[in-house]
């Protein structure tokens, strides 16, 4: 039997990296638009958790199946957090990538390396339309380089440099990011979840995702 995983988001790069995490398990995993729904939700709660679990549960009730949907935080020590929960919109209404990178750099212009230590963070949110299943994290600790490297990944991606590694996520290739990045731990623990639901190890659990459409 093959389930349908829906993943609440309108962002393309999100979407492959989810998919390509969760390929192999029994569910036919789709992106929110293409089954014709907007992505869009209103991410007004003060924490990305919070976040992640109203869109999920929104998106959930607006597609009628099961709903993955996260929402990330960049945290920066020496900003005390932010952008944090802002991080998609840090530079105001019509924020890029870019300009979001511009001005956490600019903010953080002639810092030496060791002030300049951050955490990605990721939750994930599983819900249907009764309700949120669960929530997952994943974090992944660095700091900010002083210029963009690099020409993969999207958001933060070309300011993020994980610890241990010399390379930006994005001059990473995309096995190694998602090995080591706070969405692929994130999406990993939901991957985990799943296996552990669909196993019968937890009967009522089993029956609730199997509400889900196939």
């Amino acid at each position: 039997m093959i389930r349908r995983l829906v993943i609440g988001t309108a962002n393309r790069h999100k979407l492959r990296e989810i998919k390509e995490i969760l390929a192999g398990l029994p569910f036919e995993v789709v992106g929110i638009t293409e089954l014709g729904f907007p992505g869009e939700i209103d991410e007004d709660r003060p924490t990305i958790e919070e976040n992640a679990r109203k869109k999920a549960h929104e998106l959930a009730r607006r597609c009628g199946a099961l709903t993955a949907a996260d929402d990330t935080g960049l945290e920066v020590d020496a900003l005390g957090g932010r952008p944090g929960v802002l991080s998609s919109r840090y530079s105001g209404p019509g924020a890029t990538y870019e300009s979001n990178n511009r001005k956490l750099l600019a903010e953080l212009d002639g810092l030496p390396a060791e002030s300049r230590r951050a955490v990605f963070r990721c939750v994930i949110a599983l819900a249907d339309p009764e309700g949120v299943i669960a929530t997952v994290e994943g974090a992944t600790t660095g700091r900010i380089v002083t210029e963009p490297r690099g020409t993969g990944g999207f958001g933060y991606d070309p300011v993020f440099q994980p610890d241990g590694f010399e390379l930006t996520y994005a001059e990473m290739g995309a096995e190694l990011k998602n090995r080591l990045s706070h969405r692929g731990k994130a999406v990993r623990a939901l991957q985990a979840f799943l296996e552990r639901a669909v196993s019968g190890a937890d009967p009522a659990l089993a029956e609730r995702l199997r509400g889900g459409k196939e």
